[in-house]
């Protein structure tokens, strides 16, 4: 059995933290995902081992798992306890001396073999004990997704249909998701072995960033341009919002970088509906130019006036 370097894969060093594996993961998906390369095997393959390997480093727990027993990680608490069962087995057997003296395989024994034997290859191996125990029911691989949303859209309840391992799977998004929020679909990962339950599902949102609105938390900021006549004298400018556009009241003698707050027109609560931030719009004050040669009379009037 070839042994996988998931580190490799996603091009990190051993060392590296978990925002370096989530931000090499999210790099390489971008370039490797099979919408950008279409009839493409050897992409669609070099994506599948990433997701692979991002399913595993990506959780701490299983990551360590990783570490100590490489490739098998998934069954590697198995083994030892099957190992353990192994001696106690052979020690009522012998008597605890003799010619295993509590060794259960060869010295040249490959790790990735025993698995191999073990969990459904050929050769049998631990497949039945000699007290007739069947091997135990192992869970599934866990399954990381990245779902991709614009702001627009993670700012509203919706469904979502996509597929994953061949199959279609219908969630609905709630309102307020945050860029790098994983959830959680229970059975929707890889299928069990030897009858164990499926493993689960990841998903990770992935909201890029937007060019009219900046989210910080639940409050959003932007900007709007006003001429300097508006800003002199007041009057009245339009404002998008996510939920479509409101119109504002511009006092006189507005100054450029202004700030006005607009109560409840920011990004939705997360699961708790009825519930927005605010939305934080600021003036910039936009000089006029290709002045006539009387409104160049007029602004001199003013300046020394």
């Amino acid at each position: 059995m070839a042994y996988i370097d998931y580190y490799k894969i996603l091009g990190v060093d051993k060392s590296a933290t978990q925002d370096d594996i989530k931000k090499a993961y999210r790099k390489l998906a971008r370039k490797l995902h099979p919408d950008l390369n279409p009839d493409d095997k050897e992409s669609e393959k070099k994506f599948k081992e990433l997701n692979e390997a991002n399913e595993v480093l990506s959780n701490p727990e299983n990551r360590a798992k990783y570490d100590k027993y490489g490739e098998n990680w998934k069954h590697g608490e198995e083994y030892e306890k099957a190992q353990q069962e192994q001696r106690q087995h052979q020690q009522q057997n012998y008597g605890g001396s003799g010619g295993f003296s509590g060794t259960d395989f060869g010295e040249g024994e490959d790790f990735s073999d025993f698995f191999q034997s073990m969990f459904g290859g050929a050769g049998g191996g631990f497949g039945k004990s000699s007290r007739g125990s069947s091997s135990g029911k192992f869970k599934g691989q866990d399954v990381n997704a990245e779902l991709n949303l614009n702001l627009k859209d993670a700012a509203q309840t919706h469904p979502q249909t996509f597929e994953i391992n061949g199959k279609k799977v219908r969630i609905t998004i709630p309102a307020g998701v945050y860029d790098g929020q994983q959830i959680k679909l229970k059975g929707h990962g890889s299928p069990g072995f030897n009858g164990g339950p499926n493993g689960d599902l990841y998903i990770t949102f992935n909201i890029p960033v937007d060019p009219n609105f900046e989210r910080i938390g639940n409050d959003l900021k932007t900007k709007v341009s006003i001429d300097l006549y508006t800003a002199l004298l007041g009057g009245d400018v339009k404002v998008n919002t996510l939920d479509g556009s409101v119109n504002l009241k511009v006092k006189p003698e507005t100054q450029n970088g202004t700030t006005v707050r607009l109560k409840g027109k920011g990004f939705p609560v997360y699961k708790k509906e009825g519930e927005s931030g605010d939305l934080f719009v600021t003036y910039e004050v936009k000089l006029p130019t290709d002045l006539t040669d009387k409104q160049k009379e007029l602004f001199e009037q003013l300046k020394n006036s």
